[in-house]
């Protein structure tokens, strides 16, 4: 989407609609004086004679290179609407999990908020540098009270995060958000495999076909969103589905036989605007699967718009439900069942899905 030429008018503010979903929110204030925590009416003022430290995560690669010519375009904008309250720092990143180190050294150094500039994997690398060997990132000085944020201007391929919240991908509006500073705390997923290998994700885990699809839709980024369709053609070549076993809440195993896909969501939207999970909170503290059965593939020619819109639940072969944890395993142990976050891949099955609540605060 490109800037259009009146959206950064600063005597025009954008009046955000906070999500009726997230729990009750606060607002950060960086003009005040005196370095302490002040309560009013339950919201939470910090006071602080310094400047917020805002890091900005940018993908130049991002969106087919598109990613840095806008974010061009807006930085003299957003230097104008925040560099009175705040320090920005620009940090372009040079390839695959840089992001990530970015983020952990930004966090480290008492950064008031990490903005991932970019689309869902940009977004999903930096939500990964939260953490470090299974536990919260944090700063260096152990202030209790300072906590970084994280934030998103997105300007990516699918931007699929930002559709829950019922963000446009415009980044005008998204510097408006950062400059108010009003955090809310939201869930986060993490995956592991026989306990080690911790990944974390913040939109959509999935399993698969629609894994497999969104591994090769991600070699066919310069076509857009058309890459999701080239992705999932190429995917249902030679896909069949597979009996799987899962276990929720750490019950009893169930078996669940021809699986198409199985979708795990702290958010509701994936692969370029399908509502695949459409129950899904990301600040309730559970995640939503859902799970597809035996589909052919003019099966999801004839109910493709049932996936985007978000009303495939009523179909036959589909099923839902809310949990806060979940073991997949393939019952035949191919090791060839694609799993992954975000839109990015993670290996294969067996693996494990869990839901930490309240995990990252999120500038809305």
């Amino acid at each position: 989407m490109m800037l259009r030429s009146n959206c950064c008018i600063s005597n025009c503010p954008y009046t955000a609609k906070q999500p009726s979903f997230l729990r009750p929110f606060h607002r950060i204030s960086s003009s005040l004086s005196s370095g302490r925590i002040n309560l009013h009416g339950g919201s939470a003022a910090v006071s602080s004679s310094r400047l917020r430290d805002l890091v900005f995560v940018v993908n130049p690669q991002g969106a087919n290179g598109r990613t840095a010519k806008e974010w061009k375009k807006l930085l003299p904008y957003l230097r104008s609407r925040l560099s009175k309250d705040c320090n920005i720092k620009e940090s372009l990143t040079t390839g695959p999990s840089h992001a990530i180190d970015i983020t952990r050294e930004a966090i480290k150094d008492g950064a008031d908020a990490v903005i991932a500039v970019g689309g869902d994997g940009t977004l999903h690398e930096v939500v990964n540098g939260f953490f470090w060997e299974g536990k919260p990132v944090s700063n260096l000085n152990g202030e209790a009270s300072h906590s970084a944020a994280l934030g998103l201007i997105p300007l990516g391929t699918g931007s699929d995060f930002a559709r829950t919240f019922g963000w446009k991908n415009d980044p005008c509006e998204a510097v408006e958000r950062i400059a108010k500073g009003i955090r809310s705390s939201v869930d986060v997923g993490v995956i592991d495999h026989e306990g080690r290998d911790l990944h974390y994700f913040i939109n959509v885990a999935d399993v698969h076909l629609s894994a497999k699809a969104g591994f090769y839709a991600s070699k066919y980024k310069k076509f857009g969103s058309l890459c999701y369709v080239i992705g999932a053609l190429q995917a249902f070549m030679g896909h069949h589905n597979r009996d799987m076993r899962i276990k929720v809440n750490g019950g009893e195993w169930e078996i669940y036989p021809q699986v198409t896909a199985l979708c795990v969501g702290n958010a509701k939207y994936f692969g370029g605007g399908m509502k695949i999970t459409p129950n899904a909170v990301p600040g309730n503290g559970n995640l939503e699967v859902v799970v597809l059965q035996d589909f052919k593939w003019y099966d999801f020619i004839l109910k493709l718009h049932k996936l985007y819109n978000g009303t495939h639940l009523s179909v036959h072969n589909v099923s839902s439900r809310s949990v806060q944890s979940i073991e997949v395993e393939e019952i035949s142990e191919s090791g060839s069942i694609y799993v992954q976050s975000d839109g990015e891949h993670l290996g294969f099955l067996p693996r494990k899905f869990q839901v930490l609540p309240s995990a990252i605060d999120m500038i809305i």
